[in-house]
């Protein structure tokens, strides 16, 4: 007589957690602002990228901006820039020819000028051998 009841329990427990915790994933907000990177470039003997505000929705202003480059050469490190508010971040390294460099970033918003809210917008990655 004790197995149908546990059986029965069971049964009632995994329809219960499928009822509560079972839904639909649903992909998250999109970011509040939205931000361009520029693609590496060179200028004199550095090659640079920069983050910038595009726009924001009702709401919503800039909260910080990230570039970033890394050379593809042995034992290069990544730099980054960062910039507060509505500054564009700027990140220059020293030009070589020849070498690849990829630029990244991230964008982020704050909502009615409370901390970053996230998600922040993930830029790049873009490549370039110049």
């Amino acid at each position: 007589m004790k197995r149908p009841v546990l059986t029965l329990s069971a049964v009632c427990m995994a329809a219960l957690g499928s009822a509560v915790g079972g839904g639909t994933a649903h992909a998250g907000p999109d970011a509040p602002c939205t931000y361009t990177l520029s693609p590496p470039e060179v200028s004199g003997d550095t090659v640079s990228s920069t983050a910038v505000i595009a726009g924001c929705g009702a709401a919503a202003g800039p909260y910080s901006a990230v570039a970033c480059i890394q050379p593809l050469v042995k034992d290069s490190v990544i730099q980054c820039s960062q910039a507060r508010g509505a500054d564009p971040a700027t990140i220059s390294v020293p030009y070589h020819p020849g070498t690849t460099y990829i630029a990244t970033g991230r964008g982020c918003a704050a909502w009615a000028l409370q901390p970053a809210s996230p998600p922040c917008q993930i830029l790049g990655p873009f490549t370039a051998t110049l």
